[in-house]
């Protein structure tokens, strides 16, 4: 944090141009932390939000509810296969709180007080509050707080990049899925599956092969398991379809969206659940069955309009289709960034791109610096024009969604420039 001792400070934005206060415009290659859908200012959203601010600011969902939260539900179940209900929150790790909260009350309200354990993957990532850090451990994030933390049962994750000497790519899968049926088998106390839904996005992004979230899901429903998908950051276009769980061709009991969710404009995010799990919850009030979690701004009215218009836009503007047509550029570019010296893989999927920076190429050792590698490639690609960020060695590319084919190849040259002027810096 001491090299950060100043920062640069956005004092305007349009489209996917952020403007600094002293004068620089930086194309935006990480959509504002991986939220933006449109770019910034856009009319229809600016509008929806001044209009309904000028109706209701705020109003509590404890005994009451409003029109645009109501009317985004609708929204989100009709978007969402198999799902029943909404709970509605402001953030990512809240939502999925909520959903680990939910799964686990719902096996003790049908009387089954033995399923308490949560199972997930590897390198996942869920958010920083204490439940998602459990479930999303990372040591290189959350290792000062593992003695807080509860234990969870993490299973290996097929990177195609890192697969153990001995295996096929193929073969690891099926070893992964092996040991997830036997653990299954084993221990009947396993409440929940959790699993980001497509890819792992902080964790490197780790795209999953074919079949592999199917396969989990069909685990999940032999062996009485509730699967929970975070679609926080891989939803609603990010790996270019609006569900991904739809595309994966797995069956979700409970899933949580955000960041996508209003365009990137306000914040919040929604947890869905299944008729099963929600019916779950119903009863006379003194059986306590109830869900006693709650937050202040839970429905905002203004995020949940700015929401409902942000919906309208994705199918006035056949959003998805564009997205999957874009999203080819960056296939153009994947030969001449992974030929970069200090690019070991390259791993991409719709609008996400993860670039992985080693020493070697063929020992595959992480860059290590004595000054942040984030701070070097953020001010590398400022000289460039373009906003970067990384994540360890990963430079995440993660651009608003709506970006232009132009804008995207724009970012992606720019971005071989980038590592180009920067790798001296890092070897």
């Amino acid at each position: 944090m001491k090299e950060w001792n100043s920062f640069d400070s956005i004092v305007e934005a349009k489209g996917m141009w952020l403007t600094t206060s002293d004068g620089i415009h930086l194309l935006d290659g990480v959509a504002s932390m991986w939220c933006n859908v449109w770019g910034h200012s856009k009319p229809e959203l600016v509008n929806a939000i001044t209009n309904q601010s000028k109706r209701v600011q705020h109003s509590s969902m404890f005994n009451l509810t409003n029109e645009p939260a109501e009317k985004l539900a609708k929204n989100l179940i009709k978007l969402s296969p198999g799902m029943h209900r909404v709970f509605y929150s402001d953030n990512g790790s809240s939502a999925m709180e909520i959903a680990f909260k939910m799964a686990l009350q719902y096996w003790k309200n049908i009387g089954e007080k033995k399923k308490t354990k949560i199972a997930t993957l590897k390198n996942g990532y869920h958010g920083d509050t204490f439940g998602a850090m459990s479930v999303g451990y990372n040591p290189e994030f959350f290792g000062k707080f593992k003695k807080q933390l509860f234990q969870t049962i993490q299973f290996p994750v097929p990177n195609k990049y890192r697969i153990p000497k001995g295996y096929s790519f193929s073969d690891y899968q099926n070893f992964c899925l092996d040991k997830i049926e036997k653990e299954f088998y084993r221990d009947d106390k396993i409440s929940m599956f959790v699993i980001e839904s497509g890819a792992q996005v902080a964790g490197g992004v780790i795209i999953f092969p074919k079949e592999f979230q199917s396969k989990i899901s069909k685990l999940c429903k032999k062996y009485n398991v509730l699967l929970v998908l975070d679609e926080i950051a891989t939803g609603f276009g990010r790996l270019g379809s609006m569900i991904q769980y739809t595309e994966q061709k797995s069956t979700p009991d409970i899933v949580a969206y955000g960041k996508m969710l209003t365009g990137g404009y306000l914040t919040m995010a929604a947890t869905l659940t299944s008729k099963k799990i929600y019916e779950s919850f119903l009863g006379e009030f003194n059986d306590r069955k109830h869900f006693f979690h709650g937050h202040t701004f839970t429905g905002n009215p203004i995020a949940a309009e700015v929401a409902n218009e942000n919906l309208r836009l994705y199918q006035k503007n056949n959003l998805i289709s564009k997205i999957q047509k874009t999203s080819k550029i960056f296939e153009r570019y994947y030969n001449e960034i992974l030929n970069l010296d200090i690019v070991g893989d390259v791993r991409h999927k719709g609008m996400l791109m993860g670039i992985e920076l080693v020493k070697d190429k063929k020992k595959k050792n992480p860059i290590t610096t004595k000054t942040s590698i984030n701070k070097i490639f953020f001010e590398a690609g400022k000289k460039n024009g373009i906003y970067l960020r990384t994540l360890g060695n990963i430079i995440m590319l993660v651009p608003p969604l709506a970006i232009s084919e132009k804008e995207l190849d724009l970012l992606l040259s720019r971005t071989v420039d980038t590592i180009q002027s920067a790798q001296k810096k890092v070897l």
